[in-house]
């Protein structure tokens, strides 16, 4: 994750996706747009509300195998403070860091920015912020351990019989909630899951057969088809972009 700040004026960071707003003394609320990329244009008017002003704004970039979880957020979340004390708790110290700068500021504030962006995430899930894909399936009470052992074991040998056993549902039973809720199917969910992490990791240098069977594929040829299916290009131009 990478995050730009600035107190205050969105004016020094015209990228800005992320926002603490105030209005008066204690009353703040958090803004995250996640999807807006970098070379966005902040329009500051379509953030803050009447009365508000900005304590801090910053961009927050999500990349690698996160782009998974950016896509299934809201386009925007927007969170009073006052109805959520476990993100304000974490909020607090992160506006002092930026209003008050100390030594070490920049390292604290990406560590705090990395919590509140995961409380943000739970806030989102237990919210009900997503009626469909990701998020949604998270929040499905047989959906989210299943979601958990593929995110946590890619390489794994997964057939619908062992996801649909993980779910506690039969296999058409999974298989229809698992399309209507997360938006695809089992099978294809899975692979876009493990490119995505195979992409991150070619960018970080890792060689092509490594990644190919840390992702759960049989060899580098069926990895390489794969890859170029879902991005255009052979995995080996990735690792070329960061060489």
């Amino acid at each position: 994750m990478t995050a730009v700040i600035a107190p205050g004026g969105i004016s020094q960071v015209p990228t800005a996706n992320f926002f603490v707003f105030r209005n008066g003394a204690e009353t703040r609320r958090l803004v995250f747009v996640p999807k807006r990329s970098a070379t966005d244009p902040c329009c500051r008017a379509e953030m803050r509300g009447e009365g508000e002003v900005a304590d801090v704004s910053a961009y927050i970039g999500i990349s690698g195998a996160g782009d998974h979880l950016v896509e299934a957020l809201p386009d925007c979340i927007s969170v009073p403070l006052a109805d959520a004390p476990y993100l304000e708790a974490v909020v607090i110290p992160l506006v002092e860091e930026v209003t008050d700068p100390r030594c070490g500021g920049q390292a604290v504030f990406h560590r705090l920015c990395e919590v509140v962006v995961i409380r943000l995430l739970r806030h989102a899930l237990e919210s009900g912020a997503a009626n469909v894909g990701l998020l949604a399936g998270l929040a499905h009470p047989r959906l989210a351990s299943v979601l958990v052992a593929l995110h946590e074991e890619p390489d794994g040998q997964w057939t619908l019989e062992k996801m649909a056993e993980i779910g506690g549902m039969s296999r058409t039973q999974f298989a229809l909630t698992f399309k209507e809720v997360v938006g695809t199917t089992p099978g294809v969910y899975l692979s876009n899951w493990r490119l995505e992490i195979a992409r991150a990791e070619l960018e970080a240098g890792s060689p092509v057969k490594i990644v190919a069977r840390m992702c759960g594929f049989s060899s580098a040829a069926a990895f390489s088809r794969a890859f170029s299916r879902r991005f255009g290009h052979a995995p080996k131009l990735e690792r070329r972009k960061v060489a």
